[in-house]
């Protein structure tokens, strides 16, 4: 699907998705560079459009998945000259955003950011909030909803008696009277549905696994065994490496204290850990570190693409929701394909890419049951091979840089 814009804007909203303060809803925004465009989303429905002038040659708008970070009415740029940067939408902590503009010409004219007429800016700036999601990519993107028996869905808790005891009548009450058991009058589906959406949004990254991860592993698995590999910090320091060289001389292994495919495989097995996780799921809120725990990934070989869902529309009387999301277009760097031994990459317009995917993920069901009570309306998942960038860190959610060839 194609949108045409003219210049100028669009700003058709519903009253459902008409936002009073502190009601933010889950909106989604994507800007495509190709049409020079921007697009509010909720769900897969059209909220707002605009025209945009993103970076010219030499000052590119990066692509990815990115998120509110910081909103100011009054900006001035700390980089270019202060100039003015009104109703100021911060993408990137090192300097892209979202901001009002009076020259907003129909073709790539900024240093990096992405400039929006003045009356939109202002509208926009009051639909939005810390937290809500900017796609940026070449072409147009479009939200769709995607149904998969992996996607996480929030579990309502079961009905509970006032008191678990064991009920019983008296002597008196045999054959005589019906025992009543008090119970909770409230519907306990429509209230744990209630709860889960007060909650605030979780963000999840689903990735290769790194090194640091893999040390990690590493010396929480040596300390089990009695070899003092040190604090489990995931850097592998001089009392880590001793503890190696420990195990593969315990073992018969070569000793060199490297931390190799073989030496991890061997680790595993000691330990009845089976097959090393080749996989890391991560999961933030409000921009801060929650939890991590591995995961495995079918056919490592196959590229994971980059994919984008957001969880919304949660029906108050079952509490379950919708997946939207999108496949971006990434193309990997030689040297990260050959480090993760990726030899295939898909197409990410081909049919029903993002499900093949999910299929390929396998996650402990005691990770997902953790998942699914933490699910709450505008929660998102992002499934990239790319790990944790740069622009991930202190004060963000997880952000995804992708990379397009230059024609």
């Amino acid at each position: 699907m194609r949108f045409a814009f003219g210049i100028g804007l669009s700003l058709a909203l519903h009253a459902s998705t008409a936002l009073a303060a502190g009601d933010q809803a889950p909106l989604q925004i994507i800007v495509s560079k190709d049409q020079q465009s921007l697009v509010v989303y909720d769900g897969n429905t059209v909220v707002a459009t605009s025209n945009v002038s993103t970076g010219k040659a030499g000052h590119s708008t990066p692509t990815g998945i990115f998120s509110i970070l910081e909103k100011r009415r009054f900006h001035k740029s700390n980089i270019y000259s202060n100039a003015p940067m009104p109703f100021m939408q911060r993408l990137t902590w090192s300097g892209i955003a979202l901001h009002a503009s009076n020259h907003v010409p129909a073709y790539p004219a900024s240093h990096g950011c992405v400039r929006l007429p003045d009356d939109f800016a202002r509208q926009l700036f009051t639909m939005t909030g810390r937290g809500l999601h900017v796609v940026v990519s070449d072409r147009q993107l479009t939200p769709i909803v995607i149904s998969d028996p992996f996607l996480f869905q929030p579990q309502a808790e079961e009905p509970a008696l006032l008191s678990d005891a064991t009920l019983r009548p008296s002597v008196s009450q045999v054959h005589t009277q019906t025992v009543e058991v008090a119970t909770n009058e409230t519907d306990p589906t429509k209230t744990a549905a209630l709860e889960i959406e007060k909650k605030p949004p979780i963000r999840i990254l689903i990735t290769h696994r790194g090194h640091r991860e893999v040390t990690l592993d590493i010396q929480q698995l040596l300390n089990q065994l009695g070899y003092a590999a040190g604090v489990a910090d995931g850097y592998a320091g001089a009392q880590t490496l001793e503890a190696v060289k420990a195990f593969q001389t315990a073992e018969k292994l070569t000793m060199d204290g490297k931390i190799t495919p073989a030496f991890v495989e061997a680790l595993y097995l000691k330990t009845g850990k089976g097959k090393p996780p080749n996989g890391q799921l991560l999961v933030r809120r409000d921009f801060e570190p929650l939890f991590e725990t591995p995961v495995v990934i079918d056919k490592p070989e196959m590229a994971l693409g980059t994919h984008f869902l957001q969880f919304q529309n949660m029906d108050p009387a079952t509490g379950k929701g919708e997946w939207f999301g999108m496949a971006l277009d990434n193309t990997l760097p030689g040297p990260m394909k050959k480090r993760l031994g990726i030899t295939l990459q898909e197409d990410a317009m081909a049919f029903n890419v993002t499900q093949r995917v999910l299929a390929r993920i396998i996650i402990p069901d005691d990770v997902r049951k953790r998942i699914d009570g933490l699910l709450s309306e505008g929660s998102s998942l992002t499934i990239s091979d790319m790990g944790l960038g740069q622009e991930t860190g202190d004060g963000t959610d997880f952000v995804t840089i992708t990379h397009t060839p230059k024609s």
